[in-house]
């Protein structure tokens, strides 16, 4: 998700920042890595919005978030709409990330609404493959997002080396699943690795919670490489676009591409899609072709259950070698 935009300073008028060079955060004992830490928790505090609806009456209010607990380090990313810098609480020491939005670039997309829906699904999930976020603040130009800083990056450049990311993706989404919702975006830019090298579910951007009633949407959204065909071709979609996901990230794991990457057009993408084009090399082995082939059915009834993704042979080969190597070290 790059963005042609140059970076903003992340000071305002408000911040007792200022426009001065902010450093760094520093470590306990003369250390400057912060995947050697030992994380404290955070303090308890407001994180805004609703954080506080299930404060018990004779507890003391919590304080509000501002820029002022964070000391800001170096810049790790940025998108269509902010950035997101390394940074520290002040009290505790504890490392996050820093996802910093501009309120003017959100208004001008009209992703308000996707905003506030990203932030209420994101802050109530609890699962050791998904990305915490720890709350949030605002001030006149800019809202914060205060979320888990994952050391280890993005997937992305472990792709071909790390197949036992599948289940770990298998069981968040489990997860996700079970608590109605649909993340709707799930490739290797949106997952990152923590400090012990587990994966991470990141940016609930276009994530949506059903209810009980009605779990099936129609809005078309998600990157195409990765899009299943009901979602193409217009038709509602439930969580099985999730599974579907998971076999092109499965495919583009071995292979080294998306399955339905076609370098002629958005257009034959699409075809490819809908008519389940898919090539294997000779060197993918029938247990990963049978199952990335349970994982694209044209309809989405038919896709494998996450439950039995786990239970597949290809899955638990690769976690008896991930078991075997990991005992030995």
């Amino acid at each position: 998700m790059s963005t042609a935009k140059a970076s903003r300073p992340l000071s305002s008028k408000k911040s007792s920042i200022g426009a001065r060079k902010v450093p760094r955060p520093k470590q306990q004992d003369g250390s400057h890595d912060p995947q050697q830490q030992q994380q404290k928790p955070l303090p308890k505090k407001r994180l805004g919005g609703d954080a506080t609806r299930h404060t018990k009456p004779t507890q003391q209010p919590y304080k509000q978030w501002t820029l002022n607990d964070f000391e800001i380090g170096r810049e790790l990313g940025h998108g269509n709409f902010g950035h997101v810098y390394l940074a520290r609480e002040k009290q505790s020491g504890y490392i996050i990330a820093l996802k910093v939005l501009y309120k003017s670039e959100i208004m001008a997309g009209h992703v308000e609404r996707q905003l506030r829906r990203e932030v209420e699904i994101q802050s109530s999930l609890r699962h050791p493959n998904i990305l915490r976020l720890y709350g949030y603040f605002h001030d006149e130009t800019r809202v914060f997002l205060i979320i888990e800083f994952a050391s280890k990056g993005e997937l992305y450049k472990e792709l071909q080396t790390k197949k036992t990311y599948v289940a770990q993706l298998a069981n968040a989404l489990l997860y996700l699943h079970h608590k109605r919702v649909i993340h709707r975006d799930i490739k290797p830019e949106n997952l990152l690795l923590g400090l012990n090298g587990e994966l991470k579910i990141a940016d609930f951007g276009w994530s949506v919670k059903t209810d009980v009633q009605e779990s099936r949407r129609s809005t078309l959204c998600g990157t195409l490489d990765y899009l299943p065909p009901e979602m193409i071709e217009g038709k509602n979609h439930d969580v099985n676009a999730d599974i579907w996901s998971l076999g092109v990230l499965l495919y583009e794991m071995i292979c080294g591409k998306p399955p339905f990457e076609d370098a002629d057009g958005k257009m034959e993408t699409y075809q490819r899609i809908i008519h389940v084009d898919v090539t294997y090399p000779d060197f993918v082995s029938k247990e990963a072709r049978d199952l990335i082939q349970k994982l694209l059915q044209y309809k989405s009834s038919r896709r494998i259950p996450l439950r039995e993704v786990l239970e597949h042979p290809f899955i638990k080969r690769y976690q008896h070698l991930s078991n075997s190597s990991s005992s030995h070290q």
